[in-house]
């Protein structure tokens, strides 16, 4: 396993161990005004305080608590979905292939975060929403995927021996073909989940995800741009974003080396 891979691991089991037991490792309490208003960094607060007196470490590591669940449910939710209506566009065909496949085109001709932001907006803030917003921007991608994996698997012997057999269509596609056709899913749906926390946290840097008070990574940088001249508030949020997006890469990158077969010969 390469050094880069173990470094992720060890960066998102620290995340994930926040995650879960963040209110005991936090020093203070995210919400209550624990210090003076916009003090620097100190031995006290490693990281200062913003502008209600609150602990900006404090507020970064329960900040996990709603960036990350946010991020990885909306990654999974994008995945069973495209991926289901990828395969079956792929394995059936005809008109069912061509109006999920238009769809996916369609929802894949804007840009990312600008149908984002118009989903969130519409739903109205919350980071419900902008999960559901960032479900809706994602599953194409996975649909395209596993159709393109269902196209070239559903032509292999294994396949052809099940059809042969008399195998029900929903057992071919669902037992012979999609498991199969899984492996570049898993692979990119780790290389996405990186981009998901970013897009987690700009809709909230754009008051389209958590609402105040919540200390959520990018509401919290929303609040160091209010306070310019005081960069420890943003310098938090900044860094947690930073390393849990460098650890899942790291890993994604490690898995398509593990899984590539071309890529060990």
């Amino acid at each position: 396993m390469r050094p880069q891979m173990v470094f992720g691991y060890v960066i998102v089991a620290f995340w994930l161990v926040l995650v879960v037991g963040v209110q005991w490792i936090a020093p203070f309490d995210p919400l209550a005004s624990v210090g003076q208003r916009l003090s620097p960094p100190s031995a006290a607060h490693w990281f200062g305080t913003d502008a209600l007196g609150r602990d900006v470490l404090s507020r970064a590591l329960h900040g996990a608590r709603y960036s990350l669940p946010i991020a990885l449910v909306s990654i999974v939710a994008s995945v069973v979905v495209g991926s289901v209506l990828g395969a079956v566009a792929g394995y059936v065909g005809g008109i069912v292939d061509a109006i999920i496949m238009r769809i996916a085109d369609i929802t894949m001709s804007f840009p990312a975060i600008l149908l984002a932001m118009a989903v969130a907006a519409a739903l109205g803030p919350g980071l419900n929403n902008a999960g559901i917003a960032i479900i809706i921007v994602w599953w194409p991608i996975y649909a395209r995927l596993m159709r393109g994996q269902v196209l070239s698997i559903k032509e292999r012997e294994h396949v052809e021996s099940a059809v042969a057999i008399g195998a029900s269509r929903s057992r071919i596609l669902f037992r012979h073909i999609i498991p199969h056709a899984s492996t570049p899913t898993l692979v990119n749906a780790t290389m996405d989940l990186g981009q998901i926390v970013l897009l987690v946290a700009s809709l909230s840097f754009l008051g389209l995800g958590a609402l105040p008070p919540t200390p959520e990574w990018g509401a919290m940088i929303t609040e160091g741009a209010k306070n310019f001249y005081q960069p420890w508030i943003a310098a938090a949020p900044g860094l947690a974003i930073v390393s849990i997006v460098l650890a899942i890469n790291f890993i994604g990158d490690g898995l398509r080396d593990a899984l590539d077969v071309k890529a060990r010969r």
